[in-house]
């Protein structure tokens, strides 16, 4: 009988914006599976004692290692260096998770030229030099994984978030175009879209505490824990997801007609 192969022990991942919630979640997820990890943000002070909690944790159970790099993603030299770093530490990079992102709150008509920039060139650009440069790595060592990060925002009509969805939407449409060009160089390169996470930001925004989350098993949910976008990345880049590539993959708990999680939760 065929047994599912979710092995992702001894991968050697990078892992953007990983210095709390979700990519912080998916780099402890990966290192706890095996993988070791070069995580980034742009405050080393941030990233830094994240992955000394993982090597801490390293060493009391079997996992694998972390190493932290300061990176800001809007930045190719930055980029570069951190992956020379990956590979001087861990080899090549056999997967990459594109998770670094932010955005701001504002009708479209508010948003100037910096702004628009400052957004899309995080969301999409970031997303873009990272691919570059992993992929470049990737196809001299005869594949790899990439997972880039999308929203539901990018999905359906976000108010107030113009410049954040349209960088989310072309980084879908990046996504599938990046898995028809490079499927021939044994790459994949597959897209998350989650909805609404406990991270620190959404918590502070709702007023959310974590001891007031729905327990992982509660199907009637419209708020995430970071650790569930965290599994399924780890799924995307192990072999049991072979035949997924140029896929966008929705996260965002129980379907709610239209817009209706984010009216029902005051995210307009």
């Amino acid at each position: 009988m065929h047994t599912p192969d979710f092995e992702v022990e001894g991968q050697s991942v990078v892992v953007t914006g990983a210095s709390q919630g979700i990519g912080r979640a998916i780099a402890e997820t990966f290192a706890a599976a095996g993988a070791d990890v070069t995580i980034c943000s742009r405050s080393m002070e941030r990233v830094g004692p994240v992955a000394e909690g993982i090597n801490r944790a390293v060493d009391e159970a079997d996992g694998g290692r972390a190493l932290a790099v300061e990176c800001d993603v809007r930045d190719r030299d930055d980029v570069e260096e951190l992956f020379a770093t990956a590979v001087a530490e861990f080899g090549a990079p056999d997967a990459l998770v594109s998770n670094a992102g932010g955005e701001f709150v504002a009708p479209f008509e508010e948003i100037s030229e910096n702004g628009w920039q400052a957004v899309t060139d995080l969301n999409l650009g970031g997303t873009y030099r990272c691919a570059q440069v992993a992929g470049e790595y990737m196809r001299e060592a005869g594949g790899g994984t990439i997972v880039n990060f999308a929203s539901v925002n990018g999905q359906h009509p976000a108010p107030g978030e113009s410049h954040y969805g349209a960088a989310k939407a072309a980084v879908i449409r990046l996504t599938e175009t990046l898995a028809v060009e490079w499927a021939t160089h044994g790459i994949r390169v597959n897209c998350v879209a989650p909805g609404l996470i406990q991270t620190p930001g959404v918590a502070e925004t709702l007023g959310i505490d974590e001891a007031d989350m729905p327990p992982r098993d509660e199907a009637d949910r419209r708020i995430g824990h970071p650790e569930e976008i965290a599994d399924l990345v780890c799924f995307l880049c192990s072999p049991a997801a072979s035949f997924l590539n140029g896929e966008t993959v929705t996260a965002k708990g129980v379907p709610r007609a239209g817009n209706a999680m984010n009216v029902d939760l005051g995210l307009q």
